[in-house]
C-alpha cells in the first residue's frame, strides 16, 4: 500500500536549512496497523504531512497504492489526496455549521459523488460509529468524542486506501481515548482498514500491530509487536474499576 524509499524533506529558515526527514525508508503493506512515534521534533508531524500528500518532499520515492508520487501537479496532489486519503485530526476539524451528517458528505462532495448516495453513504458511516441518533447535532452539540466518532465516519465515507489520523486521542480522555482505540482496531480488523496513527502516548502505540520511531529526522526502529493491547478489553476493565472505587 506505501513504500518510502530514502524520504528527504527539509524546510529552510532564511539561510539554515532544516533537516525534518533524513533518509527514511519503509514499507506498510495494505491492511496494517501502524503507530508513528517519536518526540517533538522527531519528525513524524513531517512524515504525516507527506503521507498525506498535504505537503511534497525533497528527495526520495514516495508509493501510494501503486501510484508514484514524485512530479505530481498540486492539482494531482489534491485529487489522489481526495480519493485515496481520510484524514482524522486532535481538534477534529469539523466544520461547526455542518451538521454530523453534512460534515461526513463532504468529502464526497468534492469527489462528485451525487447526493443520494452521499447521504447513504454518510448515514451508514455514522451509523456504524453509533451515531445514527445524531446526525442532525451540530460539533457544539456532541462531547469530543462523539466528534471524534464524526470525524472518522468522515475520514471513511471515501473509502479511502489509509487512513491517517493525527493525535487523535490526544484531546480526550482516558475512557474515549480508548473507545476511538477500539473504533480502529474494529475498521482495522473486520473492513482490512489500513490505519496509520501518529501519537507521542507508548500506551496508545500499542494497540497498533507495528511501531515506527523517528528521532531527528530518522527512523531508528521499526517494531513489531508481539502482543496487541485489545482496546475493547481495557475499556472493560477501565469500568470496572471505576465502578469499585
Amino acid at each position: 500500500m506505501i513504500k518510502v524509499e530514502e524520504l528527504q524533506k527539509t524546510y529552510y529558515t532564511g539561510t539554515v536549512a532544516v533537516e525534518a526527514l533524513q533518509g527514511v525508508s519503509f514499507e506498510i503493506s495494505k491492511g496494517e496497523f501502524v503507530a508513528v512515534m517519536g518526540a517533538s521534533g522527531s519528525g513524524k508531524s513531517t512524515l504525516m504531512n507527506l503521507l498525506g500528500l498535504l505537503d511534497s518532499s525533497s528527495g526520495g520515492t514516495y508509493i501510494l497504492d501503486g501510484i508514484d508520487i514524485s512530479g505530481l501537479t498540486e492539482n494531482e496532489f489534491a485529487h489522489i489526496r481526495n480519493q485515496k486519503v481520510g484524514f482524522v485530526f486532535q481538534a477534529f476539524n469539523l466544520l461547526p455549521r455542518l451538521t454530523a451528517l453534512k460534515n461526513v458528505e463532504l468529502p464526497m462532495l468534492y469527489a462528485g459523488i451525487k447526493a443520494p448516495e452521499r447521504r447513504r453513504r454518510a448515514m451508514e458511516a455514522l451509523e456504524r460509529m453509533g451515531l445514527a441518533d445524531r446526525l442532525d447535532h451540530r460539533p457544539y452539540q456532541l462531547s469530543g468524542g462523539q466528534n471524534q466518532r464524526v470525524a472518522i465516519a468522515r475520514a471513511m465515507a471515501n473509502k479511502p486506501a489509509i487512513l491517517l489520523a493525527d493525535e487523535p486521542t490526544g484531546a480526550l480522555d482516558s475512557g474515549t481515548s480508548l473507545e476511538i482505540m477500539q473504533i480502529f482496531q474494529e475498521l482495522n480488523h473486520n473492513e482490512h482498514a489500513t490505519i496509520i496513527v501518529v501519537t507521542h502516548e507508548e500506551e496508545i502505540a500499542r494497540h497498533s500491530q507495528r511501531i515506527l520511531r523517528l528521532s531527528d529526522g530518522q527512523l531508528i526502529a521499526d517494531e513489531q509487536l508481539d502482543f496487541t493491547l485489545n482496546a475493547a478489553d481495557a475499556l472493560h476493565q477501565l469500568k470496572s474499576e471505576v465502578e469499585n472505587r
